[in-house]
């Protein structure tokens, strides 16, 4: 059986190797022409991404925003497809970690949204996602709001976590353009790892039950 395997995987390797070789040749012998629509095409690409970066830019994408009043915060949500909202309260230290974190990420991931929202002032809005633990940090695409961060266990239970963890930890959500790998957590060598797998933090639709509260991890269409 194992040398049937390693048989297999060498054919594959031989397939791939060849491929790689052939499209190798095909850039080597591309003609002025041809190396000018591929130029085209890519000037074209990027005048879409610079469109769509000033697009983000007018509604506050690369900063980290206070959303001041409850009512506004529906509309906020509607405006990106990314959405990451942190609920907070003034005097919890936690809430400023939380602060230090996404204020370095918002200019990093402008295709996302940062804002945040004080708790204790927005009744509803915390009664209505089951926001009981502070911090919790919503996520939310398309309007859905998708998985919430309760807390620092995620990012291994402990406050000095580096800023790296809640990227990854925002990349298993799918709510930022992640480029690391999110079976290996970037712990920056302090303390432990994450308590959640990133296979069960994507993968994850169960109910979860925290201090007598619980919030539900299936979509939840946020209409005012």
């Amino acid at each position: 059986m194992d040398q049937v395997l390693q048989q297999q995987l060498s054919k594959v390797a031989e397939i791939m190797e060849g491929q790689v070789d052939a499209e190798i040749h095909r850039l080597d012998n591309l003609d002025e022409d041809e190396l000018d629509v591929l130029r085209q095409r890519r000037l074209v690409a990027l005048k879409k991404q610079r469109e769509k970066e000033d697009e983000w830019r007018s509604i506050g994408h690369g900063q980290y925003q206070e959303i001041p009043v409850e009512k506004d915060f529906f509309a906020e949500c509607k405006k990106s497809t990314n959405v990451v909202c942190h609920f907070y309260r003034e005097s919890a230290e936690r809430c400023r970690i939380v602060d230090m974190h996404l204020h370095r990420l918002a200019p990093k991931h402008m295709e996302t949204r940062f804002l945040k929202i004080n708790a204790e002032k927005c009744p509803f809005l915390a009664e209505r996602l089951r926001i009981v633990v502070i911090p919790t940090i919503a996520l939310i695409k398309d309007g859905k709001s998708k998985d919430y961060i309760v807390g620092f266990d995620d990012m291994g239970g402990r406050d000095d976590f580096p800023t790296e963890m809640l990227e990854w930890r925002l990349g298993c959500a799918e709510v930022i353009n992640y480029s690391g790998s999110l079976t290996d957590p970037p712990t920056g060598g302090k303390g432990a790892k994450p308590t959640s797998k990133a296979s069960d933090l994507l993968g994850r639709r169960t109910q979860k039950i925290i201090k007598g509260g619980r919030y539900n991890d299936s979509d939840s269409d946020l209409e005012d």
